[in-house]
């Protein structure tokens, strides 16, 4: 039994059983990767993998017991080599973020660049996606620490922090209606507009969903988008009206666009950072997760990994 064979494994399941694939990642062949399966079956005296002829199609009730010791094993080596370059090389490495575009457009550069001026030895990669593909790169091991609205804390193999929270703005072109409202404005007064914001999924979607359909509206998005540039893009456009982060709305920078506070129309929202289970982290990483939440010390960050709740 070797690591390369185990990689095999982990790397098959995660890539959908796709050989082809799982070369690729591994840098190797598809004959060699089937070889190393193999032999791990042959060791372990089972068969891993369901088979149709020479394809792969899914994990038999063996593979499904034996997949997360493979991680377990997989991460423990990971975290083996973490230690001791902690020991040997303190304030140099790499550190992996996976975020959404919002975290990593407007409540990440200020860390990152605060951060490389302490760590000038560490080289940080920077991943954008939707939430569940920054959960993913968090379970595959290719980020180090995850930031994202929504979805992370659903994830059991994820220890899911919390860091901020915020609110919501409507924004508009100068001298529309909805600013010569008296008053707060009402999701009444906004679904009688057409309305841009976020994908199902991004940036506190669920609750703009969840108060229009409590007030028993439906609104009218004629545009959704990941990204709040996108969004404010088209707002300018004169295509409808916007729902973004508040982070997301400067009023120096947007100086073609006005924003209306929605804090009162729409649930409070909670970014969260994410860490895998049972990943041991290198000194310079709890630094940097303190310094994006100072509340997330290092000394609360290993009691969160130890099982310890942390208040919302």
């Amino acid at each position: 039994m070797n690591f390369q064979q185990l990689r095999a494994v982990r790397e098959t399941a995660r890539l959908g059983f796709n050989l082809t694939e799982v070369a690729a990642a591994l840098h190797t062949s598809q004959p060699g990767v089937s070889r190393q399966i193999r032999e791990l079956e042959d060791e372990l005296g089972i068969e891993i993998f369901v088979r149709a002829g020479k394809r792969l199609t899914g994990l038999t009730p063996p593979g499904e017991a034996v997949l997360p010791i493979v991680e377990r094993l997989l991460l423990d080596a990971d975290n083996l080599k973490r230690v001791g370059e902690d020991f040997t090389a303190q304030n140099a490495g790499r550190l992996s973020i996976a975020a959404t575009h919002s975290q990593a457009r407007y409540a990440l550069p200020t860390v990152v660049r605060d951060f490389r001026q302490v760590y000038p030895q560490v080289t940080l990669e920077l991943h954008q996606g939707s939430p569940r593909q920054v959960a993913a790169m968090l379970l595959s091991g290719e980020a180090d620490i995850g930031v994202a609205t929504e979805a992370l804390a659903q994830y059991e193999q994820l220890v899911a922090l919390p860091c901020y929270r915020w609110t919501h703005s409507i924004v508009v072109p100068p001298g529309h209606e909805l600013l010569q409202s008296e008053g707060p404005v009402t999701l009444q007064q906004l679904a009688r507009h057409p309305i841009i914001t976020y994908e199902a999924g991004y940036t506190g979607r669920t609750h703009i969903d969840e108060a229009f359909a409590k007030a028993g509206l439906k609104p009218g998005i004629v545009l959704s988008a990941m990204d709040a540039d996108v969004i404010k893009t088209y707002v300018e456009l004169g295509m409808g009206v916007g729902i973004v982060a508040s982070i997301a709305f400067d009023a120096e920078r947007d100086r073609t666009l006005r924003a209306l506070d929605a804090r009162h129309l729409f649930e409070v929202n909670l970014t969260r950072l994410a860490i895998r289970r049972g990943t041991w982290l290198r000194g310079y990483v709890y630094a940097f997760i303190e310094s994006f939440a100072p509340t997330l010390t290092r000394v609360a960050v290993q009691r969160a990994l130890a099982g310890e709740a942390i208040e919302d």
